[in-house]
């Protein structure tokens, strides 16, 4: 882990640069133009495209034809009797508390009807077909099914399509029983730019979305990005991080503390994984920790690059000093382990979520608390949320005037209209103000 020190002249200067560095960035000159030939392909050519590099990158036989990339109801029902009881109940369980969580989250239309004639109608409504992306690279992510198609559930859309790849084989039979648990409605198993084009743009496979969200990797967040405009995005997710903020007398060991590191950094090779803590030797016995704890994990080997190459270790001055760092780094995923952790966090207006406390580590937000756990990234905790109900609808206004109340306001109308030197707007008013009141319908 790179060690650095608020005491050090250059520390903010050096922060910054390092954050500023990290890999997976999906503006990289190099991913950008690769991801829009692969776009390009899929817009133009639709099916045969995508067929052509799902056969490339997401394990599919060189014998499949399009309509085999889509997951059957059959291959759904097979992972579903196949599942353990434990595996099913998990799932159950965690779905039951993003779903109670998320059903806060509904926002209600309203309407202003009064006296002098004025009708003014904000509409919330649904949106009617959305994509979610779910990672299957290296791992299987059931839970990211949930915390993806739960919301939009919620919110009322009718058509939530999947699509997640499985370059070493059959997708996870947990995914499909999150899916089914989810009620998705259609899964497909292609991933990449290549999954985010076709249903940016559609195929004869593949249908048009309205939106699409989840976090992939840096072609994907890529892809996302140039999408944009012909879709609706939820965010450009990088790779994943973690801050923990930790004090001796927090309540959390340097061995718990270690793990909650090595709990992000084996996501991802560009994971960060970042201490904080006004005891430098509290901080080296995390490290000591880090080391003997990641010999021993299923994926070290991602883990262990991530910690060497975007790992952090802070000490700082002061709890106040803490907090500076934490705003500027936006995390994604932040734990206060430290005393009050709970009023700490009131005052902390830059962190993706915030888990508070010795028994509340960063990994119960990915399964079961209830909140999302697709969240901003990479500092955009500064001007995204996570993602929520909101994401999965759209607003519009209904307006309507007596005559009444367009002959009170006309004259305010046709002089603004003036002031912008905007003849055409004022003389649709004047019309109106000079001819008799039409019957109202």
């Amino acid at each position: 882990m790179q060690r650095l020190d608020t005491n050090s002249p250059d520390f903010q200067h050096t922060l910054e640069k390092t954050i500023r560095e990290r890999g997976g960035n999906p503006s990289n000159p190099s991913v950008a133009t690769n991801v829009n030939t692969i776009l390009n392909a899929i817009q133009e050519q639709g099916d045969e495209a995508l067929l052509s590099y799902a056969k490339q990158w997401d394990g599919v036989p060189q014998s499949a034809t399009a309509a085999e990339l889509e997951v059957t109801p059959a291959e759904i029902d097979a992972a579903w009797h196949a599942a353990s009881n434990e595996t099913i109940d998990a799932l159950t369980l965690a779905a039951d508390r993003i779903r109670a969580f998320h059903v806060k989250q509904r926002e209600e239309s309203w309407t202003i009807q009064s006296d002098d004639g004025t009708f003014l109608s904000h509409r919330v409504i649904p949106l009617n077909t959305v994509g979610i992306y779910v990672p299957g690279g290296t791992a299987a992510y059931p839970s990211s099914v949930l915390m993806n198609a739960i919301p939009a559930q919620v919110a009322g859309v009718s058509n939530v399509i999947m699509a997640t790849p499985s370059p070493q084989g059959p997708i996870a039979g947990a995914v499909l029983v999150a899916a089914r648990i989810a009620e998705v409605s259609r899964v497909f198993r292609v991933g990449g730019a290549q999954a985010i084009g076709a249903m940016a743009y559609g195929t004869s496979t593949i249908p048009r979305v309205d939106k699409i969200v989840g976090p992939g990797n840096v072609w994907v967040a890529a892809a996302k990005r140039q999408v944009f405009g012909t879709v609706d995005i939820d965010m450009i997710a990088g790779p994943s991080e973690i801050c923990i903020l930790a004090t001796r007398n927090g309540g959390a060991s340097a061995e718990v503390l270690a793990a909650d590191l090595l709990s992000q950094a084996e996501h991802d090779t560009q994971a960060m994984a970042c201490v904080i803590s006004t005891d430098e030797s509290f901080v080296e016995e995390i490290l000591n920790a880090i080391e003997r704890q990641v010999q021993t994990l299923p994926r070290s080997a991602i883990a262990k690059k991530s910690i060497n190459d975007v790992g952090l270790a802070i000490t700082a001055r002061n709890l106040e000093d803490a907090i500076r760092i934490i705003e500027t780094i936006a995390p994604e995923h932040l734990e206060l382990v430290i005393p009050n952790a709970t009023t700490v966090a009131e005052s902390i207006q830059n962190a993706g979520a915030i888990f508070c406390g010795p028994h509340t580590p960063e990994a119960v937000g990915d399964y079961v608390a209830g909140p999302n756990h697709v969240l901003p990234t990479s500092g955009s905790a500064r001007f995204f949320s996570p993602l929520g109900v909101y994401d999965f609808v759209k607003r519009t206004n209904i307006v309507r005037f007596s005559p009444a109340l367009l002959n009170e306001l006309g004259p305010s109308i046709v002089h603004l209209a003036n002031i912008e030197g905007l003849e055409g707007h004022a003389e649709s008013i004047r019309l109106r103000l000079q001819a008799p009141n039409p019957k109202e319908h």
